[in-house]
């Protein structure tokens, strides 16, 4: 075989491989993200209580969370991951084993971090607001607040720069890029920084309408995928302030007439919470002995 077939056949089995690894990564992102969904369904279940819902206790809102975030988050860090994957196997002939894992645990880490502080803004706001921020006083009105700011921030030049980094992922890559030990979990770390820049105001919407709501949580989803995913950026950021701006102002003037909007204290939003205390109840209430049985005369 000549040299040059030989080096044809070997670029040609480097490509492949190339393919191979980009169509791994990919599908196992979104894997773990339907797995995800699914997992959030399952917990969800009947904690729906509108805007500002309880999150319960910090060690299950924070592993809710993170199953939340690698649901709604990893479909649109696909082409990030992708290129992060191609840079490293570029800068270290072949890749260190576990960049791409690291780069995923990094970005996770960033939005750890910030649920963390969600939680506790919203436990302070829900025990010093003295019943001020119940949905019949000034919540109705907060969350609207919420929603409209959201919209607000859809169109200033500080969304459009995070967001030009997340659709702009080499770049930003190159950028900051390091070699080294750590390196995949700092650069998905401050990839992290600039999507949370990009998309916190989505998640601050996504609290005002229902953290624990199913449909809000993949409405959100879809806006976040469109804006780093659909070419039309500026169409995009009009279309989402858009819908943000509506759902703001649905809540402000027609609260009930919001679809898939759970009115806290509604006669429905009570009787989803006592079906779901009730099976509660069912599951810890030990079965019934069986009476026990008389023995008769030998």
């Amino acid at each position: 075989m000549s040299t040059r077939a030989f080096t044809y056949r070997r670029g040609r089995r480097a490509a492949s491989g190339r393919s191979l690894g980009r169509l791994g990564l990919s599908g196992a992102l979104l894997l773990v993200a339907g797995v995800a969904w699914a997992v959030t369904g399952l917990r969800m279940t009947g904690m729906d209580n509108g805007p500002g819902s309880d999150p319960g206790a910090l060690s299950f809102y924070l592993s809710t969370w993170v199953v939340m975030m690698a649901a709604m988050m990893f479909p649109s860090i696909v082409p990030v991951a992708l290129a992060h994957r191609e840079l490293d196997r570029r800068a270290t002939r072949g890749g260190q084993r576990g960049g791409s894992s690291m780069f995923v645990l990094g970005y996770l880490v960033v939005w750890t971090a910030a649920g963390i502080v969600g939680y506790v803004v919203l436990e302070a706001g829900r025990s010093l607001d003295g019943g001020l921020l119940a949905w019949h006083e000034a919540g109705r009105w907060a969350a609207a607040g919420v929603l409209l700011l959201a919209a607000g921030y859809e169109l200033t030049p500080l969304k459009r720069k995070y967001l030009m980094r997340c659709r702009a992922p080499r770049a930003a890559l190159l950028e900051h890029w390091r070699e080294g030990q750590g390196s995949g979990l700092r650069i998905g770390m401050r990839h992290g920084g600039a999507c949370l820049g990009c998309c916190w105001a989505l998640m601050a919407a996504l609290f005002a309408l229902g953290a624990m709501s199913l449909g809000w949580m993949l409405l959100i989803s879809v806006l976040i995928a469109a804006e780093k995913l659909l070419p039309r950026r500026a169409i995009t950021i009009v279309g989402v302030a858009s819908v943000l701006g509506a759902l703001g102002v649905g809540i402000a003037a027609v609260p009930t007439r919001v679809p898939q909007l759970t009115i806290p204290g509604s006669a429905k939003t009570m009787h989803a919470m006592g079906a779901m205390g009730a099976a509660s109840l069912s599951r810890d209430r030990p079965a019934p002995r069986a009476p026990a049985r008389r023995a008769g005369p030998a």
